[in-house]
């Protein structure tokens, strides 16, 4: 089981008592050490398999472990308690819940169930739900806990009023889910370490049991994950943890990659193995890792090599905008899967959700398959599409499913009887739900009449944004304070961009035409099989532990990447710098880098600077691709707009929609009759309108 090892490995697998941190790098065979050391250990030791606790992040890691154990040594692999710190949580409150005050038929709350609790809790003692959102309590409550900060603690830092709020409701909902013999999933950490705490007894049985103790992705570690783990190997210290400071990634979820640093001054005799052999990538690619993470003061040093192949240089490609950056990704993708490269090996990697929009665009117009991992298509997410069901909702007033969609997003206090009064008062009357309304849900009705006479007289832009303040979409966003609502709000500006490129390459204002061209879009992006080779797209904290052949990297813009909420402190450029580690060696055999100097995002055109992290990589790794390949001409947005001086009755002709007559004009709005295209309303100054003069 170790003949294969290289000489860290091997001292890493083989060296079993005592403590032990194993720094490993990106692509340097982590899994593999650690349960070969398992293995080794139950081949060498007198032990039983029930001696060792082996700890890791996810359930597919655990089940991955186990099954890697179990080639090694065989059916004894499942006597070992392998599982997340979660699952191992809730084995030791099931083993002692009575010494912690509950029943054994105990309910574990999801975040759903918690969200109902906090909801009933605001609802009972008179909190409005539209000034301090249940979602943004919720996220409090869970951070104090993940922080280990109970509610008597929380009390000392009571200061404004949403503190107060927030400590009434984390005070009540603690008594409730007592009350209710419940815990929560930030319980499942919480408890046990109460448990060992409270027990001395208690935790020297579990002492005695683990001998040995595993932990996988040590840098990722809470403040409670990181108690248990010390209080459950403080007898023997048989403790190895694995991981990788410069791929500590998710500080915002709680992790703190401090604890990896500090391992050694837990236990000053720790043994300490660096594997910095990286089996993955060429060795371009490590260099660029290299030359990029070595700029992080608050690491371990280390730096990775390989035996594999040199390897070609990084592509990197300056773009002249986001459809010019889409435009190389789709170019440079076609060609490789031309050459006969499975779409399966092929990734492109974003800072934010929201810039997929542009590459699945892309995809869909050159018939690239393509799966979003850890995120919807942009068409898909909910936000997109409560905000199309309001939008249709204003065009179609009778359009029943996008009204059942919103009429009580945001939260309005119409509830599901009331709903399911309306639609059968539209039965009975044989109209339309929107045509039954009445009584408590007018002032819904009312929203829905204002932006109806609202959308003829303004852009399509500056319509979306009316519909997301007139609503309340935005404002309940940005109440609940949390990242998710965040990521929502991101994609919503986005849907800003949509519209504004459409308004500047056809001239469209029309809602309905709009609505016309997005269901083409959305409808191609649900028409994909399911079982074809696909090119996946994802976010970078999406792709960790993920290897891909080729790997393009977009967005590379200060502001961007490093993400501008980072700029005013060190400890979070840090952070992006060691994203922008694990971004580049996810790449196997080819690295590509793009960036764009003027970027359409969130509704706003930035005019943006490569990243530090380019300059960082150094030009001797970058191999940059030539514009006039993609585009040998860019054309400004000031530049898109001619100046026709229409009139009603003149003759004009549309790059598009062909030849028409103008029927009205209104403002900057042109009202044509187009012969095989209908009706539009388009801005009037456009560059794809052109006045044709009569022939006499």
């Amino acid at each position: 089981m170790i003949e294969n090892l290289n000489d860290r490995q091997l001292e890493a697998a083989t060296n079993l008592d005592g403590p032990m941190l194993v720094l490993a790098g990106a692509g340097s065979g982590k899994t593999r050490v650690l349960t070969t050391k398992v293995a080794y250990l139950l081949d060498q030791k007198d032990i039983s398999p029930k001696n060792i606790l082996a700890i890791t992040f996810t359930n597919k890691a655990a089940k991955e472990m186990k099954e890697r154990i179990f080639n090694l040594i065989g059916r004894e692999a499942f006597l070992i308690q392998i599982s997340t710190f979660h699952s191992f949580g809730l084995k030791l409150l099931k083993e002692n819940y009575e010494l912690l005050g509950y029943e054994s038929n105990f309910t574990i709350l999801d975040a759903d169930d918690s969200l109902t609790v906090i909801k009933k809790i605001m609802k009972e003692q008179g909190i409005d739900s539209n000034k301090y959102n249940y979602r943004a309590i919720r996220s409090s409550i869970s951070d104090n806990k993940n922080e280990m900060v109970s509610v008597s603690e929380y009390e000392k830092f009571v200061y404004t009023d949403y503190d107060k709020v927030v400590y009434e409701v984390y005070k009540e909902y603690e008594n409730s889910l007592k009350r209710s013999n419940a815990i929560d999933f930030d319980d499942l950490l919480l408890l046990p370490i109460k448990l060992f705490s409270e027990h001395k007894e208690v935790l020297e049985k579990y002492q005695e049991q683990y001998k040995y103790v595993f932990i996988d992705e040590y840098q990722d570690t809470n403040k409670p994950q990181y108690l248990m783990s010390k209080m459950i190997s403080a007898k023997y210290k048989n403790i190895t943890v694995v991981g990788d400071n410069d791929q500590a990634i998710f500080t915002w979820r709680g992790a703190d990659y401090k604890n990896i640093l500090n391992f050694e001054k837990d236990y000053p005799d720790a043994k300490v193995v660096i594997l910095d052999e990286n089996y993955r990538s060429t060795k371009t690619i490590l260099k660029a890792a290299n030359n990029v993470i070595k700029n992080n003061k608050i690491r371990k040093e280390k730096n990775l090599w390989t035996n594999n192949e040199e390897g070609p240089l990084i592509k990197y490609y300056k773009a002249f905008d986001e459809k010019d950056e889409s435009g190389f990704v789709v170019k440079e993708i076609k060609k490789l899967i031309d050459d006969g490269i499975n779409p399966n090996e092929i990734c492109v990697l974003y800072r934010a959700n929201a810039q997929s929009r542009n590459v699945e665009e892309a995809f869909l117009q050159s018939n690239i398959s393509y799966r979003i991992v850890g995120s919807y298509a942009f068409y898909n997410r909910k936000e997109i599409k409560d905000l199309i069901a309001y939008l249709k909702l204003v065009h179609n007033e009778k359009d029943d499913v996008s009204l059942l969609r919103v009429i009580n997003y945001p939260k309005r206090g119409i509830g599901s009887k009331s709903i399911e009064n309306l639609a059968i008062e539209s039965k009975n009357n044989n109209c339309s739900m929107y045509e039954a309304i009445s009584g408590g849900k007018e002032e819904f009705k009312k929203i829905i009449e204002l932006l109806k006479k609202e959308k003829d007289k303004m852009s399509l832009t500056d319509f979306v944004d009316l519909v997301l303040d007139k609503t309340g979409i935005k404002e309940s966003l940005k109440n609940e304070h949390t990242l998710e609502a965040d990521i929502r709000l991101e994609n919503l500006e986005e849907f800003k961009s949509i519209t504004k490129n459409v308004e500047e390459a056809d001239g469209i204002v029309s809602l309905e035409d709009f609505l016309d061209e997005l269901s083409l879009v959305s409808d191609a992006s649900e028409n994909q099989k399911e079982d074809e080779d696909k090119v996946t797209l994802m976010t970078m904290h999406a792709v960790k532990g993920l290897e891909f052949d080729y790997v393009f990297v977009v967005g590379v813009e200060e502001g961007l990447f490093p993400h501008l909420n980072s700029m005013n402190s060190e400890e979070e450029l840090e952070e992006e710098r060691r994203l922008c580690y694990v971004a580049i060696t996810r790449a196997r055999k080819k690295l590509y880098i793009i960036n764009s100097r003027s970027r359409l995002l969130y509704g706003k055109v930035s005019s943006n600077v490569p990243s530090r992290f380019i300059a960082e990589i150094g030009d001797d790794l970058l191999e940059q691709e030539k514009k006039e390949s993609i585009f040998t001409k860019k054309i400004n947005r000031e530049e898109m707009i001619t100046n026709n001086d229409l009139k009603p009755g003149d003759l004009v002709k549309h790059e598009k929609y062909g030849n028409g007559v103008v029927l009205n004009i209104e403002g900057k709005i042109a009202t044509i009759s187009f012969t095989k295209n209908g009706v539009k309303k388009l801005l009037k100054d456009h560059k794809a309108i052109k006045k044709v003069q009569m022939e006499v």
